[in-house]
């Protein structure tokens, strides 16, 4: 098999695609392409996918990162838009337990809030019924003194009670990842840093596009009878440049995360809760840390880094020290941040928090398919629908299968198939003193970190084998990309961006083999990620 994710051989796997022909060329590596990709691969499509930069560096890396049923739409009245995510939110628990986590949420009801207590247990009674919930994962409703002893933290002025329900939580990056890995088990090829420059059309339809391998400065021209532009934020920039008319447009909205330490937001359960402007904010615990979010603002600046502002962070500071009043939560107590854009679809007269996060298929007249908006939760369902559209006019390719496969990394389905994974962690306990290193190895890579385990004989090697690994399997092409997506240090460990630096750095210029020149590009684009995460603090 041709495995296009070895970025070892990149260049001869670029030059070899670009001699065939394929069914279906997606545009964009996040999550809905990622997904596209896999519903098509899995149907037997020849796929090309193709990223301008690196794989889920978008939307797809900047969520809140969550596989959750929505329960926000209730308010908005979207039943089947909760009906929908809740039964993606089980398949992908099914068929991928070591990426997504059941997070059981505390929702606090006050006075001053949105919903009282019995509309509060009304709604998420009503949620566990439309989004299928187990029901050992029902939803419970606590009393104002329960409530309080359960979260000593939380103000009791106004307090009536809480419900406690469930979410999952997941690590996005690395879901997009695992999709995309998937994808190419399935013989899908896919290349980050690959613009797409132009489209080819042949007798007024489209037939491929020109490209830019932005590694190396070389332009490819690759065919297809079918493409798709799932470019998320960048989908009207691609649909101007193939001349349509932009009837309908994207309406971008920011969202802004904080990270702090659990030492100082000593949380007892993640929680969800109403803001003074009756917004909703999640703090969820991942890690030995608490991450804060998200805000809703428009948005009209670059789509390459959306950053979070001393406005957004002073928004959910607001937020938070009003609902803990003994924690006087500052600027220097944030440890990391990250902004994301949301894709929307534009609707006259609503606010970026009213507008729905449904997604939507345009079809040009030369036949480019673009879909815009939608959810993470809900990419395997997207997908499906635009391949649909295809197999509509190929009528060789047969139904979506993707509900029943698990991803890369599984050994079994569900709770049973993650306890499979943890069963195989003794082993390797006493080789390694960070143990949690090992948790993190098969909450991002599954099956695959024991490959990463049996290489190492201690914590640094085990990060040399890790990066060795991205390489060959994941188109690891900067050290940087392996700091933000592939382990999420940036944000969840950023004491380990300055951890062993010149060690890491050096292993991973003899991995790639770089130049003077390169080597110096590695290192502005670590300072650049430090500023990112880290700067604006």
């Amino acid at each position: 098999m041709n495995n296009s994710l070895d970025s070892t051989q990149r260049i001869k796997n670029l030059d070899k695609a670009s001699k065939e022909d394929f069914d279906l060329i997606v545009i964009g590596g996040g999550i809905t392409g990622s997904g596209i990709a896999f519903d098509a691969a899995t149907r037997g499509m020849k796929v090309l996918l193709l990223e301008k930069q690196d794989f889920a560096a978008g939307t797809s890396s900047r969520s809140t990162k969550l596989i959750h049923g929505g329960l926000r739409y209730l308010k908005e009245m979207e039943f089947n838009l909760v009906r929908q995510v809740g039964k993606e939110r089980a398949i992908l628990y099914k068929n991928a337990s070591y990426l997504v986590h059941p997070e059981k949420l505390l929702l606090p009801i006050y006075k001053s809030g949105s919903l009282g207590y019995y509309s509060t247990s009304l709604a998420l009674w009503v949620y566990d019924l439309l989004a299928g919930v187990q029901k050992k994962e029902s939803r419970i409703m606590l009393s104002a003194k329960k409530t309080s002893s359960t979260e000593p933290l939380l103000s009791t002025k106004g307090l009536l009670g809480a419900g406690m329900y469930y979410e999952y939580r997941t690590d996005d990056a690395r879901l997009t990842l695992e999709v995309l890995k998937t994808a190419v088990s399935y013989s899908a090829q896919a290349y980050n840093y690959t613009q797409v420059t132009d489209f080819i059309a042949t007798e007024g339809q489209i037939t491929g596009v020109e490209t830019t391998d932005l590694l190396n400065n070389t332009t490819y021209r690759f065919t297809a009878k079918h493409v798709v532009n799932a470019t998320g934020p960048w989908v009207d920039e691609l649909r101007k440049k193939n001349s349509e008319d932009l009837n309908k447009h994207l309406f971008l909205t920011k969202g802004v995360h904080l990270v702090f330490s659990h030492l100082r937001v000593p949380l007892k359960h993640s929680m969800y809760f109403d803001t003074p402007d009756r917004r909703m904010v999640f703090a969820i615990k991942r890690e030995g840390k608490v991450y804060l979010g998200t805000t809703d603002t428009e948005y009209h600046a670059s789509n390459e880094n959306p950053i979070c502002t001393k406005e957004d962070k002073e928004y959910l500071l607001n937020a938070v020290n009003k609902m803990f009043t003994s924690l006087n939560l500052q600027p220097t107590d944030i440890e990391s941040s990250w902004a994301g854009l949301r894709p929307l679809i534009h609707e006259q007269g609503k606010s970026p928090s009213e507008v729905s996060r449904k997604d939507e298929i345009f079809i040009a007249q030369n036949g480019l398919i673009s879909i815009a908006g939608g959810k993470l939760t809900a990419f395997r369902k997207m997908a499906q629908k635009i391949i649909d559209k295809i197999q509509a006019t190929e009528k060789r390719f047969g139904s979506c299968k993707t509900s029943h496969i698990p991803l890369i990394g599984s050994l079994g389905f569900a709770a049973k198939g993650y306890e499979m994974l943890t069963d195989k962690l003794p082993v390797y306990t006493l080789k390694f003193q960070e143990q949690k290193n090992l948790i993190r190895l098969v909450h991002s890579y599954g099956n695959a970190s024991f490959e990463m385990m049996d290489k190492a004989t201690d914590d640094l090697s085990l990060i040399y084998a890790e990066i060795a690994y991205c390489i060959n399997n994941e188109s690891l092409e900067h050290l940087a990309d392996y700091y933000s997506r592939r382990s999420g240090k940036m944000l969840f460990s950023s004491n380990e961006l300055l951890e062993n630096q010149s060690e890491i750095l050096a292993h991973f210029v003899m991995l790639k083999g770089l130049s003077e020149t390169q080597i110096a590009k590695e290192k502005e684009l670590i300072e650049q990620l430090k500023t990112e995460a880290l700067g604006s603090l």
